[in-house]
């Protein structure tokens, strides 16, 4: 009898065991599930941070073009002032005098070896030059506003290619903005 009761006693014991034990099988498949789902997030955010690192260098290459892009409007506005002025001079100075005043500006717009930047500004900045300065001779001919006017035409053309230039950044830091803050 007293085996039976011990028996018994077991079997309950190993009843209590395995209800113990599939109650756990259920937890700690929960905690799996939990750990695959932490894992992929993590991954997610690491994702998301490769990406938020690279839309910031974009952000910092974008600034720094902003920058030169303003250095270079003005640079470019004091261009225009100067052939503004050499434009209300040019009327009054007589057919000799004008291969003069365009031979002083070009020291000036001459490329300096002070960095790769400048050298390629101050190129695009003769060229841009000899170009009005090729205008001049046809100009020359020409009554005075006529002149003038091509030279300003030439100027707004510049102005306006700087603009759509400007216009074009924007839309570029724009996507980089909305890509930057959809991740």
């Amino acid at each position: 009898m007293t085996g039976m009761i011990l028996d018994g006693v077991l079997m309950l014991l190993l009843v209590a065991a395995l209800g113990y034990g599939v109650r756990l099988e259920k937890k700690l498949t929960a905690l799996r599930a939990g750990q695959q789902a932490f894992a992929s997030a993590v991954t997610e955010l690491n994702i998301a941070a490769g990406r938020a690192e690279a839309a910031m260098a974009n952000l910092r290459a974008s600034g720094q073009e902003t920058d030169l892009l303003h250095d270079r409007i003005i640079k470019a506005r004091e261009v225009k002032a100067q052939l503004e002025a050499l434009i209300a001079r040019a009327p009054a100075a007589s057919a000799e005098s004008a291969p003069a005043v365009r031979a002083k500006p070009q020291p000036a717009l001459a490329p300096t070896p002070v960095a790769p930047i400048e050298d390629e500004r101050a190129l695009r900045m003769a060229a841009l030059a000899e170009r009005i300065q090729g205008m001049a001779p046809a100009a020359a001919r020409a009554p005075a506003p006529v002149a003038g006017g091509n030279n300003v035409a030439a100027i707004l053309g510049a102005l306006t290619a700087n603009q759509s230039a400007k216009q074009s950044l924007n839309r570029a830091r724009r996507s980089l903005d909305e890509d930057l803050f959809a991740a």
